[in-house]
């Protein structure tokens, strides 16, 4: 893997929020970082677990340190945190919003261990894109304002991104579209009834394909593409938790630490 060539913006770093031996890797989108998560994430760790959101390479620094990275990176990122909360917690449960989604969805089709998946406006297909397979790899794209419904959200993200990375996005999400038979375990996904980024359809195909016998789906009736940052997050929220609580309930507190 290349090396960043840019330091890391400050409050787009990684975090880890020490809790019980049940962990909750969290996964954050395309162009996004892990402040994006991090509400969410502090709200979940407040309920004792342990909480984990790396920040995928070539994020949250400068646009071009994305031109060193593919999506085999960006996964092997995620696989290599989710091994590590394999380390001191018995039961995982993987988050990802919008690619973020996307790389659950493929962490889940490789691990059968994984307890359960947590989906925010997840990306397999998205149609506006699509224009830009066949545009030259150097090009860059002007990024448009996050998309978020609430009005003082501020998103940590950037305002030109490589063509190349989304050359990448594309890739990824063929590679892994044939893949969402293979998942099994329990899933819960938010959908945005109103996303300006990824065709809330997205979620209903997934939910068709994986071959999970628990699938449960809510409709966010006040967010936008970026539901961890939007309106809807308390419902998000809750509804997390009671997934969560069902599908593994928590008996017994037990704490877990991570060296820093």
């Amino acid at each position: 893997m290349d090396k960043e060539l840019h330091p890391v913006i400050r409050g787009a770093e990684s975090f880890l929020l020490d809790g019980n031996s049940i962990g909750v890797l969290i996964c954050h989108g395309f162009l996004g970082t892990p402040q994006s998560m991090s509400d969410f994430g502090q709200a979940i760790a407040a309920h004792g677990y342990t909480v984990s959101c790396p920040r995928l390479p070539g994020h949250g620094t400068y646009f071009k340190d994305l031109e060193r990275f593919s999506s085999r990176d960006w996964f092997a990122r995620i696989e290599k945190a989710y091994m590590e909360l394999k380390e001191s917690c018995s039961n995982i449960f993987v988050v990802g919003q919008s690619m973020g989604g996307t790389l659950t969805l493929d962490l889940a089709s490789r691990y059968g261990d994984i307890a359960g998946i947590l989906l925010l406006n997840p990306a397999i297909d998205i149609p506006a894109f699509e224009t830009y397979r066949e545009q030259p790899a150097s090009g860059y794209v002007d990024e448009d304002k996050p998309d978020i419904k609430k009005a003082d959200a501020v998103e940590i993200t950037y305002s030109e991104a490589p063509v190349k990375a989304y050359h990448e996005l594309l890739r990824y999400m063929d590679s892994v579209k044939p893949k969402l038979a293979d998942i099994h375990c329990p899933v819960i996904a938010f959908r945005s009834l109103e996303d300006h980024v990824v065709p809330p359809g997205n979620t209903d195909y997934i939910l068709s394909k994986i071959q999970s016998e628990t699938k449960r789906k809510f409709e966010l009736q006040d967010s936008y593409h970026i539901a961890s940052m939007d309106n809807d997050l308390e419902f998000i929220i809750e509804k997390s938790i009671g997934f969560m609580r069902d599908t593994v309930p928590v008996r017994e507190m037990v704490q877990v630490t991570h060296d820093k």
